[in-house]
């Protein structure tokens, strides 16, 4: 991605923050983004749980893995007998120290396919929460250009006030010499002032509406402001028509594809469940010995079984819970065509605001340079007696809307390329070139898919 001193910086000079002091060096979108990459707070509990549902795959797995327990017992026990004859009963109290240790391994064999499924169900879940990871990056992505052109366009607009201001002092001065010497009114001096004022006020408002971007942008980067660069916006991102960029969506945008995951989440769910009709066939085997302190037996046990168990009827909660997952299999499948419609707007969207955009800078641009050569006449022609101060006046503020409508469509233009990029999928740190070391979520899903034991995670914790 290219980046340089945009139209919108042109129109004010170098861009600097009324009240703020800059930083020497320029900061330009790009390493505000990467910023936003590395230190997004959203972007970093998406990575998170990403990390989460990586652990669902030992989960998973471990419905098919051994169960080994230990179990031990030491007590005390008093027993009483009492033997009764013809002359009467004689007690005999016995006290023992009764143990026992021992151990049992159980290993499924076949759960009737519930054991496959469900690994594939956390396989699934996990491609899927992949895609809402690269949703959180765009949406950190996208916020943080935003925020970045909504600082230059308001320094922009702050800047066009101020020389507004400016303009508008000299011609109350002008007004108020003219009608020292005779050659003005009251009313000319009561006009400039009131437009001055104005000017005053939307002054006052660009400035607090900078202070808010300003403010916006620290809540996307995580850094104030210094001074920015201009930027280009991302088109070599972008097909070359419309339709080409909603077909592209279809296949690249992480919303829809997360949907097309989470119809295979749900359709292994289904498959699971349905193994809980089907026969269960395990290994047991357990080993232990049991003593009494007090005779000192000792018995030793060992055993080793298959057992089967066939379910017959179990209430009709697994029915329910079957015909349950059956509903949230077509639900998830509406919400993939949903997807699919949504993402398809956004595209047609942002591509017609995109390509509007475009359209209104040229026109502004040439309304730009029109309305100056217009004052620059007006105020000629006011030195000579053919022109009131209210004709200049009104030239002035027909230059700084057209200045201001221009830098306005020149931050929509950059925007919008990126919203564009955005509703396709390709606006990722990796389309973007940014200097970064990307998130590769893999890392964590390898070192963790395997693990039989351990209470630490990869990194440490």
């Amino acid at each position: 991605m290219k980046f340089r001193r945009g139209a919108i910086v042109g129109l004010v000079g170098s861009v600097v923050f009324a009240g703020s002091v800059v930083t020497a060096g320029a900061q330009s979108l790009s390493e505000a983004l990467a910023l936003a990459y590395n230190n997004h707070p959203q972007l970093n509990a998406a990575r998170a749980s990403t990390r989460a549902a990586d652990e669902g795959i030992g989960i998973a797995a471990s419905a098919g893995r051994p169960k080994l327990n230990g179990s031990a017992s030491y007590g005390f026990a008093e027993t009483e007998i009492t033997l009764r004859n013809s002359q009467g009963g004689l007690a005999r109290s016995y006290d023992t120290r009764p143990g026992a240790i021992g151990i049992t391994l159980v290993q499924p064999l076949y759960a009737g396919g519930s054991i496959e499924a469900g690994k594939a169900q956390a396989e699934a879940a996990v491609r899927a929460q992949r895609e809402l990871l690269r949703t959180a990056e765009q949406q950190v992505l996208l916020a943080a250009a935003t925020a970045f052109m909504d600082v230059i366009r308001d320094t922009a607009l702050v800047g066009l006030q101020e020389s507004n201001v400016k303009f508008l002092t000299e011609q109350v001065r002008a007004a108020k010499d003219r009608f020292g010497v005779g050659e003005g009114t009251q009313t000319d001096v009561a006009q400039a002032t009131a437009t001055y004022q104005l000017a005053i006020s939307q002054l006052n408002a660009a400035r607090a509406q900078l202070n808010a971007s300003r403010a916006e942008f620290r809540q996307a980067v995580g850094k104030d402001p210094g001074k920015l660069t201009g930027a280009d916006a991302v088109d070599r991102l972008m097909p070359k028509s419309m339709e080409a960029a909603a077909q592209a969506s279809q296949s690249e945008n992480p919303s829809v594809l997360a949907g097309l995951h989470n119809v295979d989440v749900a359709t292994h769910n289904v498959k699971m469940l349905e193994g809980a009709l089907l026969p269960q066939l395990g290994l047991q085997g357990s080993a232990g010995r049991n003593w009494d302190s007090s005779s000192y037996k000792t018995m030793n046990d060992a055993r080793v079984s298959l057992q089967l168990t066939v379910p017959l009827y179990q209430g009709g909660g697994e029915y329910a819970k079957i015909r349950q997952a059956k509903e949230q299999l077509g639900a998830a499948k509406i919400q993939v065509d949903l997807a699919r419609d949504t993402v398809r707007y956004n595209v047609v969207s942002a591509w017609g605001m995109l390509q509007a955009a475009n359209a209104s800078i040229a026109a502004y641009r040439a309304q730009v340079e029109a309305t100056r050569l217009a004052l620059n006449g007006v105020i000629e022609e006011q030195r000579v007696g053919q022109r009131t101060t209210l004709d200049v006046l009104n030239q002035q503020t027909s230059l700084i809307t057209a200045q201001s409508n221009l830098v306005n469509a020149e931050r929509s233009r950059i925007v919008g390329s990126f919203q564009l990029a955005a509703a396709i999928g390709r606006l990722d740190a990796d389309h973007l070139r940014l200097k970064v070391t990307s998130y590769d979520p893999t890392a964590h899903y390898d070192a963790v898919k395997d693990k039989w034991i351990g209470l630490r995670t990869p990194d440490g914790r």
